[in-house]
């Protein structure tokens, strides 16, 4: 199993770590990309990079001839699949062995043994580990699935069988609406992993999500690396992670470990994997919940804390090397806790500025530098920051420093809802569970208020007077080419936005900028406003303020300290034309009209479902804006769109009395 050559079958940031880890082993690191990463670190790191399609991921990153072809130029000897994209896919596993060489994980027999959620949790209950109660049966017939829902009652959860990541889980409080959500998992389920198949599961409200990393090798060592907390989730998707989990009862921790162990050594384990555990703090009961068979994004928490480097252990377990470690010779040294930076919300395609100050005890695995793309057509995590202390509060502190220091320009990212997070007092003694965020609505982007549409519009006229040539401020006499000014009484040019459903006006005055709704109130009065890059700086009510702002085709992102608004917004115009009514539906971000649900001329009730929309990979399903006749469907199903592309529009039904003609502020 000797090689000297490891191709990386991924992207982004974990393609630069497994890169590193070869680099230590003396080993080359052949990188493959698509053409939207052409450009992208991880392609000028590698020893050697070979294109591999198109941005599509299915053509690209997911496409095993494709893989196997660029290893075969490229003289590689060995795969290594990161995490995401083909890592989990037995099929892969499978084909990489019989080309002839080493897969860098474990065996493909048991990749799809573990794959399958029922098969696993079957695998878990024959070795002794308590599983939920649930369906996980072959007749997936929906009269059986509601009968079996029934009798679970809620709240409980539909999970696609043959997945993770999230995707494909729907949670259920009501049985009445089961039938709809057993059709949006099966469809996000179908389209993630090729595979429709659910099963259900008893739901576990204010349950922790805690995860045992293991390590086994070819020579019958099975190792515990201790555990992890991954209980803050947006979405399904971990946010933030910590190492060890806190605040578990010596007893219920070694159980849990020694589970982990039992589990992976009954299945005939080899190489990392984390076996997944939902712990009830209230009863101290814990249930088996997944095994993933690859590396895990929040692996570098547990290498903080243990000393090892597990992408190094990986390699050295698939050239047949013997753990040269005991369960004894693991101790955990202090505590580490990892943010997830995604893309969040509106910005551009190009990072214009990424920086992180040196700090005590901070790592960061980047995807992205100054000047890198970034791309819809794949996962939004771009980024991990990782803080390690000698406890949890200092590591605690040290993330949240560097938080505060990081720098980014031209993107928007959720790095203010993760600090937001970690400020709170919950966060910080440890009380913790998947329902967080639900519990701790403070730490989600806040709702618009006049103050904060205000300074939306501010911040747009001024965006839109640079473009236009101004260099960031508002000159009504240089502008007159791009956008008209309209005059208001008494004062100079002014500029009109729809922001979040009403009007505004940004005016210069010889004091600054005002800004005045429909009625002609003076909701802002800033000083010396000036956008600098995606920084808004003014002076209000004679106190300076900084403002990070980002933008899209519809929504404008306003990130003042620790707060973070999302403010969606409309045209600038002149004013002859305002008020064009809410009869479109706009795709909020880059992304891909996943299908669909009713033709051309269907009458619709307002907030009646009309598509469903998928990016960064998350669905969405669109609503009707308003009672009327669907007239406008300029893209098929399938399509990729820009931010801010028509998706669907409608004829108001006119025996509502909505008058489309009307200021556009109701």
């Amino acid at each position: 199993m000797s090689f000297d050559t490891v191709l990386i079958a991924n992207r982004g940031e974990i393609a630069r770590r497994i890169i590193r880890a070869c680099r230590s082993l003396g080993l080359g690191a052949v990188a493959v990309y698509s053409e939207a990463d052409r450009d992208a670190p991880f392609v000028a790191e590698a020893d050697l990079a070979l294109p591999i399609g198109p941005a599509e991921a299915a053509q690209s990153y997911l496409d095993p001839h494709r893989l196997l072809d660029a290893a075969r130029r490229a003289g590689a000897q060995a795969v290594h699949p990161g995490y995401g994209f083909l890592s989990e896919n037995a099929n892969f596993a499978r084909a990489v062995v019989q080309a002839g060489l080493v897969w860098i994980g474990p065996d493909a027999d048991v990749i799809a043994l573990m794959g399958s959620k029922a098969a696993a949790k079957a695998e878990a209950q024959a070795a002794g580990v308590p599983i939920l109660p649930g369906y996980r049966g072959s007749d997936q017939s929906d009269t059986t699935l509601l009968a079996e829902a029934t009798s679970l009652g809620a709240p409980l959860l539909i999970k696609a069988s043959a997945g993770g990541g999230g995707r494909g889980i729907r949670r259920l409080d009501d049985l009445a609406d089961f039938p709809a959500a057993l059709a949006s998992a099966r469809r996000e389920a179908q389209a993630a992993f090729g595979n429709s198949d659910v099963l259900l599961e008893r739901f576990l409200e204010g349950a922790r999500h805690v995860e045992l990393q293991v390590l086994a090798d070819h020579h019958g060592t099975v190792l515990h690396l201790g555990d992890r907390d991954c209980s803050v989730q947006s979405n399904h998707q971990k946010l933030i992670e910590e190492a060890p989990a806190p605040d578990i009862p010596d007893s219920i921790r070694a159980a849990m470990a020694e589970a982990a162990v039992r589990l992976a050594a009954s299945i005939g384990y080899r190489n990392a994997g984390t076996v997944e555990f939902l712990y009830d703090p209230d009863s101290y009961a814990w249930h088996f919940l997944e095994m993933n068979t690859r590396l895990q994004v929040e692996h570098p928490v547990t290498e903080a804390v243990t000393g090892l480097d597990l992408v190094a252990w990986q390699i050295r377990i698939a050239q047949g090397q013997a753990l040269t470690l005991a369960q004894s010779d693991i101790r955990m040294s202090g505590a580490a806790i990892e943010a997830r930076i995604a893309l969040d919300g509106p910005g551009g395609n190009v990072v214009t500025h990424w920086d992180l100050p040196e700090l005590p005890g901070l790592r960061l695995d980047s995807a992205i530098e100054a000047g890198s793309p970034v791309s819809h057509h794949y996962d939004p995590m771009i980024a991990k920051l990782i803080a390690h202390g000698p406890d949890r509060a200092t590591a605690l502190a040290r993330l949240r420093a560097g938080l505060a220091a990081l720098e980014v320009g031209g993107i928007g990212t959720n790095a203010a809802q993760v600090a937001m997070v970690l400020a709170t007092p919950d966060f910080a003694s440890a009380r913790l569970g998947t329902d967080f965020l639900a519990r701790h609505p403070q730490a989600l982007p806040s709702a618009p208020t006049a103050q904060t549409q205000a300074l939306a519009a501010l911040a747009l006229a001024l965006h839109s007077a640079r473009i236009s040539g101004a260099q960031g401020h508002l000159g009504p006499w240089t502008n007159l080419g791009a956008w008209r000014l309209t005059a208001l009484a008494g004062r100079g040019g002014a500029s009109w936005h729809m922001i979040d459903g009403a009007e505004y006006a940004v005016h210069e005055t010889a004091a600054g900028h005002e800004v005045m709704d429909i009625a002609g109130a003076v909701l802002l009065r800033a000083a010396h406003a000036r956008l600098q890059g995606n920084t808004l700086d003014l002076e209000a009510d004679g106190v300076r303020r900084r403002i990070a702002v980002g933008w899209s085709a519809t929504e404008i992102t306003l990130t003042e300290g620790l707060v973070t608004t999302r403010v969606p917004h409309g045209r600038q115009h002149t004013g002859a034309d305002r008020g064009s009514g809410g009869t479109d539906i706009n795709a909020p971000m880059p992304g891909l009209l996943a299908e669909i649900l009713h033709p051309l001329g269907t009458p619709l009730k307002e907030g009646d479902p009309v598509l469903v929309f998928e990016a960064m990979k998350l669905m969405q399903t669109m609503t009707a804006p308003c009672d009327g006749i669907l007239t406008d469907l300029p893209h098929a199903a399938g399509a990729t769109v820009p931010s801010g592309a028509l998706l669907a529009r409608f004829t108001p039904d006119e025996d509502t009395g909505y008058d489309r003609h009307a200021p556009s502020d109701r």
